[in-house]
């Protein structure tokens, strides 16, 4: 008789919980990556904008 599985049913499920667990965490982490990247345009626009202001006035 051939044992080709060696892994009990409950060793498998744990295996899956913890990829769901890491999918899940690697969401989150997305998530406010991408929060933070919308943010963060805008911000950057305003402070080009601004230097090129500052420049055009002679201010930098």
């Amino acid at each position: 008789m051939l044992d080709r599985a060696e892994l009990d049913v409950e060793d498998l499920l744990k295996l899956v919980l913890v990829l769901v667990v890491v999918w899940l965490a690697l969401e989150v982490v997305g998530e406010v990556v991408g929060t933070l990247a919308a943010i963060a345009g805008p911000l950057v626009g305003l402070l080009i904008a601004a230097l090129i202001v500052l420049w055009l006035l002679d201010r930098i």
